[in-house]
């Protein structure tokens, strides 16, 4: 039966750490709710700077209580071309300097204050909030509930730890790790590296380290090395995220993972001498040595309290001197990335802002006109995104299919970013002393970049159902196949007529092939409707194909809609120059 009750402790242990978790997400995730927009802003204006990138980095860590979410948004950032690598890279290292107030909240709280007989009634108190119809007062409520839940599951947590005074043999099997002097630093710097691996949390993990520290499972040196593990932990998670991503989310990631490791190798090499400067310092503070690794229960009883706070000391000072060594290497940093992550194709670096920025403005006319080669651009792009639907539409291996499809989907997710920034860019331009004409001609160009997005949408959901039809093992006959490719003939005729009217620069504009286009598309959309029926009642093929081939259809023609919709604007713009 003692099986049994290993495996019960070890779920116990594992459940409590979900559910420490779990609060952890909940919290983050309301907090990104709260403040994320304003986070987003905040950071998309730090450009120009990496200290204000750095700075701005730990201030949105801090405020969000997730590197991940910070590390996601930098990635969008850079792909849309708002950040460059290297702004990129100081705002990752100030991510790891927010992240350690995860370990001070931890410490501070979960240790000196028992917050658990509190979580019931915060719970109680912000459970009528979760429901609200108000969404701000709903992420509040899951904001006190993260909160609560998060204090419940540290509580579970140090109770599910053995300590050295209710379980002495568990300290016996974990010393002959600790005793083997600095291969027993590396030893503990891959487990909290594994670890955080496979939790996928470095804010758990660290939970984790603390608790097992207090309870005096392993000395205060080797839970200071596991640290370094976690360090190291959260950039291959980023890394393992990244490998399915484009050329922008890799080097963002290698970056991370450099200036990671970079610190942790130094630290390495002076660890003993850092532990001694911080026991130096809580002598002075606290009168207690953390580094005697002898301990008897009365003299651990007297001074195990210290010990979360010291590892959040450590965590924090390690970060931030790695971060001052680092950040005038940012520049170096970034070109190793990209030495490490090189273009393999055009695609690669297709994503980035060319003519504008998120920083201070010109003047109104000109910050249009750049504005207006912006949305040029925005268009070859989706012009660009229908040719891999087209790619994909014939293409027989799957490695390359599938290849085609993701990139569909990251081109869609971009395209949103896009439109949300040109947009961002034009409501700020507004804003400013602008004439009755520049106002119109921001209006016109909102509605182009609004229907050159929902293109994208509507070539995503095409790629969508071209997928279901492979999943469903459907093929379309040869008639079909002819019939839908005669479809993107017009298709394709229509982007680069729109695509002609976008380049002219919204002057000497005429839109009588683009409407001649239009026509045809949806008179080749009802010739397809009627030889569909016709084909069912002969039975030409089955309704299951019949129902995709006629979703591919009305797809087409609502992308023909959206690119006419986009030569109207142009005629609106026009009409104001």
């Amino acid at each position: 039966m003692a099986w049994i009750t290993i495996i019960g402790k070890i779920l116990t242990l594992v459940g409590s750490l979900g559910l420490f978790l779990f609060g952890m997400k909940l919290m983050s995730e309301a907090l990104q709710k709260v403040a994320g927009s304003k986070m987003r802003h905040i950071l998309a204006a730090m450009t120009n700077s990496r200290i204000k990138g750095a700075f701005t980095g730990m201030l949105v860590t801090t405020t969000i209580q997730s590197s991940s979410a910070t590390t996601v948004m930098v990635v969008s950032f850079v792909n849309a071309g708002l950040l460059s690598l290297v702004a990129a890279v100081g705002v990752i290292m100030g991510a790891n300097i927010g992240t350690t107030v995860t370990a001070w909240l931890i410490s501070l709280l979960g240790f000196k204050i028992s917050l658990s007989f509190l979580s019931l009634p915060l719970i109680g108190i912000s459970f009528p909030l979760f429901f609200s119809k108000n969404s701000l007062r709903k992420s509040w409520g899951e904001f006190i509930i993260g909160f609560a839940i998060l204090f419940i599951g540290l509580q579970f947590l140090k109770e599910s730890v053995p300590n050295i005074q209710s379980d002495p043999e568990s300290l016996h099997f974990i010393s002959s790790f600790t005793d083997l002097g600095f291969l027993s630093v590396l030893i503990f710097i891959l487990i909290g590296t594994i670890l955080t691996i496979l939790i996928q949390s470095s804010s758990a993990t660290m939970a984790l380290t603390l608790v097992m520290c207090y309870n005096g499972l392993i000395p205060f040196e080797m839970a200071a090395a596991m640290v370094l593990g976690e360090n190291i932990g959260t950039t291959v998670t980023a890394n393992f995220a990244a490998m399915v991503a484009n050329v922008s989310a890799k080097r963002a990631a290698r970056a991370h993972l450099i200036f990671n490791l970079f610190g942790v190798i130094w630290m390495v090499a002076v660890f003993h001498y850092f532990l001694r400067g911080i026991d130096y310092f809580l002598q002075q503070k606290h009168g207690v040595s953390i580094l005697n690794t002898h301990l008897t229960t009365k003299d651990f009883e007297s001074i195990h309290s210290v010990y979360p706070v010291a590892l959040a000391i450590f965590h924090t000072s390690f970060n931030i001197i790695n971060t001052l060594l680092l950040i005038g290497f940012a520049a170096f940093i970034a070109k190793v990335a990209t030495k490490m992550v090189p273009d393999k194709s055009e695609d690669d670096e297709e994503f980035t802002l060319k003519y504008i920025s998120s920083g201070l403005f010109s003047t109104s006319e000109l910050s249009i006109i750049q504005a207006r080669k912006e949305v040029f651009i925005f268009g070859t792009r989706i012009e660009k995104m229908f040719e891999l639907l087209e790619s994909m539409m014939v293409e027989p291996k799957p490695k390359k299919y599938y290849k085609l499809l993701d990139k569909i989907k990251k081109y869609e997710e971009i395209t949103d970013d896009l439109e949300l920034e040109i947009a961002s860019y034009l409501t700020n331009v507004s804003e400013g002393e602008i004439s009755h004409e520049s106002s119109k001609k921001i209006r016109a160009m909102l509605k182009i970049i609004d229907d050159l997005e929902s293109i994208g949408d509507v070539i995503y959901a095409f790629s969508k159902t071209i997928d279901n039809t492979n999943q469903a093992k459907s093929r379309f006959t040869q008639e079909q196949k002819d019939r839908l490719n005669e479809m993107f003939e017009l298709l394709k005729q229509a982007f680069t007529e729109m695509n002609l009217n976008l380049e002219k620069g919204f002057s000497d504009v005429n839109v009588d092939r683009a409407y001649f286009l239009e026509n045809q598309i949806n008179e080749k959309r009802d010739q397809l409707r009627l030889l569909h029926v016709e084909d069912l009642k002969e039975k030409r093929y089955k309704h299951k194909i019949g129902a995709f081939y006629s979703e591919m259809v009305s797809q087409s023609e609502r992308i023909g809609d959206y690119i006419i919709n986009v030569s109207e604007a142009i005629i609106e713009y026009q009409d104001t120059a």
